[in-house]
């Protein structure tokens, strides 16, 4: 196949694409109690704000991919682009916050179906040789993204931009979500999309029935008094997903395309890797309490906070790093001594919360913080490695569309658990609220220390993959 002429413009173009999504997923965490404020939004409405995108996001990943394949991929990175557009133009003009969170939803979807085109997009376009280059750009747009989505949010909230205050953290994706439609129009090649892949509604519909069935009444269990529908729909959740997974072996019988092919399970390194890192993921729901902590509690600044989270963000750019060099050679104790940093690190955060009170000040906090962010970097780095090496080439891009899920699952699972565990206990003041919010993230690594046990050992002369290791900037923030 003759190699595209506008193939590296439309790389620029794409990595735009997924630096807007992650500075999106990032800029809204510091806004958060400024759109309380200003829009009188409930507790419960904050987690839907903040974890509506990653849901958003997850339920569309492996959808989108096959979408690209069957219809070109082209085609489908411009709806999703065009589609994140219309919802930032949504939110920032939200009137409610009813509105509010179907943007964020609605921006979540949009991203899922533009991501998954750009890994594609690079694989088919280059050539060997010039993969790694391609790559390296596409990775640098993930800690970039880390680091200037919290920035970027405290700086345009504190700006108010004529008067636009929060809304400007949204309306700012309008002229660049512009420019990635129309650049991708101009320099993208149109390729014959592949008509035998299939979407699987049925598998679709389950998987959101069962994610529905957990996240409402985790978010919105506590505001209506935990009714006894509430509770039924919760017990309800299990059922679903084993019907799920019955579903897509099923499916797969009979000789279609699942969301998820059984065929992956036999993958010891993918199937324990992804309960790991759905426990990391779900612990790092930590810091949407912390925001709410340093704002609201201790009267900080949308800007002081994004300010106070930097040295964690610079620290997951080290554990990248580190996880490069040493998780290949040591394998799944490399990962467990990651967690253990981590669960140091917070517990370490926690006795400062506690212990200064109303005095706490962010300087105070840079060391542990800085723990932290190499601990994620290094694990969520060491676990992609670990769940991509057994796969085969033919299958890497289903195994990757469920690394991807379980990290945006694992995501918005912790901001609704930890912020229910907040939010309960909220009467007893901040620093008792955040504190148990803490104790619980740290027991929800715990787990995932123990399921460390689980994973393959290192194999002699044997090496890990480091595919998508750039991306854990975004997956530890989200």
């Amino acid at each position: 196949m003759a190699r595209h002429p506008l193939r590296w413009w439309a790389l620029a173009v794409t990595v735009l694409a997924v630096l807007v999504d992650m500075v999106d997923n990032q800029i809204v965490s510091v806004a958060l109690p400024t759109i309380q404020r200003q829009l009188g939004t409930g507790e419960a409405a904050l987690q839907w704000i903040s974890a509506g995108y990653a849901l958003g996001f997850a339920l569309t990943l492996i959808t989108g991919g096959r979408l690209g394949d069957r219809y070109g991929r082209k085609r489908l990175f411009v709806l999703g682009m065009a589609a994140f557009t219309v919802a930032s133009l949504l939110a920032g003009l939200a009137p409610q916050v009813g509105v509010l969170i179907a943007a964020r939803v609605a921006q979540g979807i949009g991203s899922g179906l533009m991501v998954p085109q750009v890994l594609s997009f690079i694989f088919a376009e280059f050539a060997e040789d010039e993969r790694p280059k391609a790559m390296t750009y596409y990775s640098a747009a993930f800690p970039i993204g880390g680091l200037a989505g919290p920035l970027l949010g405290g700086v345009l909230t504190e700006a108010n931009l004529f008067g636009s205050g929060w809304r400007a953290i949204f309306l700012v994706n309008l002229p660049i979500g512009v420019l990635a439609v129309a650049g991708a129009l101009l320099t993208m090649p149109a390729r014959p999309h592949t008509a035998g892949q299939r979407v699987d509604p049925g598998g679709l519909g389950l998987l959101t029935a069962g994610l529905f069935a957990v996240f409402y009444p985790l978010v919105q269990g506590r505001e209506l008094g935990w009714p006894s529908w509430v509770i039924t729909l919760l017990v309800a959740a299990a059922p679903l997903f084993g019907l799920f997974a019955y579903q897509q072996r099923a499916h797969a019988r009979r000789g279609g395309e699942p969301l998820i092919s059984p065929g992956l399970l036999r993958y010891r390194g993918l199937v324990a890797g992804q309960a790991v890192m759905f426990s990391v993921n779900t612990a790092v729901g930590v810091f949407f309490v912390l925001t709410l902590h340093l704002q609201v509690g201790l009267g900080f600044s949308p800007l002081a906070t994004a300010l106070t989270f930097l040295p964690a963000t610079l620290g997951i750019v080290v554990g990248n790093v580190v996880a490069m060099r040493m998780a290949p050679r040591l394998g799944r104790s490399f990962t467990a001594a990651g967690i253990v940093v981590l669960m140091v690190s917070l517990a370490a955060i926690a006795v400062l919360v506690w212990w200064l009170g109303m005095a706490l000040r962010g300087w105070v906090l840079i060391v542990p913080e800085v723990g932290f962010g190499v601990g994620i970097g290094a694990v969520l780095n060491s676990l992609f490695g670990t769940s991509m090496a057994e796969v085969k080439p033919y299958e890497a891009g289903s195994a990757s569309g469920v690394v991807n899920t379980t990290v945006q699952l694992g995501t918005a699972t912790g901001i609704a658990l930890l912020g229910t565990v907040f939010f309960s206990r909220l009467g007893s003041g901040f620093v008792a609220a955040t504190a148990a919010a803490m104790a619980v993230s740290i027991g929800v690594l715990l787990l995932g220390l123990v399921v460390t046990a689980a994973l393959p050992r290192v194999r002699p002369g044997g090496d890990s993959s480091d595919v998508a290791g750039g991306m854990t900037t975004g997956a530890a923030k989200r």
